[in-house]
């Protein structure tokens, strides 16, 4: 009988050098999170322009509602795409490393992205638009869909013990840097072309999906002077030494830990759902349902973009010391309460409400994001910890990021606004009693 856990789990903590060779764990934790900012920027952009833009772009023949719902099926097409991403390169990563892996995917991620600021719309090449539109955007999924858990895998791999929270938060914070950059982008971009529907639904709109390509190549630069973590080479050391045959990552994960990966995909499935909510379905809800002007929107935007950064470190940080699953089932409660209030606040057409509605919704979310970034890598042995992590990581993304976009937008035209509050809630719940299932890991060694 083979008994499988984490490797090193309640043994005691071997130490960390804070320096292999040339990488330093700062070095590591700053390469990961202008990584993730760089990836999560370019997955944001696409978010934004399917609130503001292509529904009129690619979708003009389906009318103002029908164009929405469009448009947002493309937003979560990427989401279907992460677990495909996350299968791919998560066997090269477990295989090759995890340095090698996270500079393919951010050239993928870089190329989806720049080709979408040069796709033609639906006026100039019909039916065809939105074919490469949602081809596009699968390879963004794609490729996040690999970013996540390398990036992760790399902070936490070389953290010192007792502080992987605190060093695996510096990933998660590229998605509110990314934020920030990419409502920016939008609001400048808006600025400077005098913020007229025409010019910015001609060009404008595509200036901030070419700008990637900048930062796609300081990312690179970043990732090339890292090296492998020592983790990683040390479990290939033993691969080598040892005669058995190597399995596949997938399969092993899948064979030895189908539980963590499916508790962690409906743990976290809330996560993105208010991930979704907060940073596209409120830019649309915002603009077309309660006629807020676009540099309000992508200001509120901006704002709670910097409450989300807080909440992650201050999450993260206290995951360090009360634990993941502690940090987390209180995201999932607040996430329950929050759901049923949010779009009857929103619906009072107050500014100073909806502020608060984004900022909130953003806060949950990044309440539970600051600790998943140690919490899964620790769930997974090492030799297919790549794999299990984004699995179960992108699983969630499926259930919370690409059911809700398909569904949001009918739910509130037939049932009112109040329906998708209460599909957040029932989200919430499943989270909530998945958190509750999981077994606390922060003292467990890699």
């Amino acid at each position: 009988m083979t008994t499988v856990s984490n490797s090193g789990a309640g043994a005691p903590h071997a130490p960390t050098p804070v320096r292999q060779g040339g990488t330093s764990v700062r070095k590591v934790a700053i390469a990961s999170g202008i990584g993730t900012t760089i990836e999560f920027y370019d997955f944001f952009i696409y978010g934004t322009a399917a609130a503001l833009v292509f529904p009129t772009v690619f979708f003009p023949a389906l009318g103002s509602t029908a164009g929405t719902v469009a448009s947002f099926a493309t937003f979560a097409v990427a989401f279907v795409a992460r677990p495909v991403g996350a299968m791919l390169f998560g066997h090269y990563g477990d295989r090759i490393g995890r340095k090698k892996t996270l500079i393919s995917t951010l050239i993928l991620m870089g190329v989806s992205t720049f080709l979408i600021g040069l796709l033609p719309g639906a006026a100039t090449i019909g039916v065809a638009a939105p074919i490469l539109l949602v081809l596009l955007r699968f390879g963004q999924g794609f490729a996040v869909g690999g970013e996540w858990a390398g990036a992760t895998l790399l902070t936490a791999e070389y953290a010192p013990p007792g502080k992987r929270g605190l060093y695996a938060m510096f990933p998660q914070l590229g998605p509110a840097v990314a934020f920030i950059l990419s409502s920016a982008t939008f609001l400048v971009t808006g600025s400077l072309l005098g913020d007229t529907n025409e010019v910015f639904l001609d060009y404008g709109w595509r200036i901030p999906f070419l700008f990637s390509a900048v930062l796609v190549g300081i990312g690179l630069y970043m990732r090339l002077a890292i090296e492998e973590t020592p983790v990683f080479r040390a479990a290939q050391q033993a691969a080598r030494a040892d005669a058995a045959p190597r399995t596949l990552p997938l399969m092993d994960a899948w064979r030895f830990q189908t539980k963590e990966i499916l508790l962690s995909a409906g743990a976290l499935a809330t996560l993105f759902a208010f991930f979704y909510m907060g940073t596209a379905f409120l830019t649309s809800y915002g603009t077309k349902t309660l006629g807020f002007s676009r540099p309000f929107v992508l200001t509120v935007g901006i704002a709670s973009a910097v409450v989300f950064g807080f909440t992650i470190v201050v999450s993260a940080l206290y995951s360090d010391r009360i634990g993941r699953r502690r940090v987390i089932m209180i995201s999932c409660g607040l996430a329950v309460v929050w759901a049923l209030a949010l779009f009857p606040l929103l619906d009072t057409g107050s500014p100073v409400a909806f502020t608060i509605g984004v900022m909130v919704t953003l806060a949950i979310f990044g309440i539970a994001y600051g600790p998943c970034g140690a919490l899964l890598p620790e769930m997974f042995q090492t030799r297919y910890r790549y794999t299990g992590a984004g699995l179960g990581y992108n699983l969630a993304g499926v259930l919370g990021g690409a059911v809700p976009p398909l569904i949001a937008a009918p739910l509130a035209s037939a049932y009112g606004s109040a329906a998708i509050g209460v599909l957040l809630a029932v989200l919430g719940v499943v989270s909530l009693l998945c958190t509750k299932a999981l077994v606390e890991t922060k003292d467990d060694a890699l």
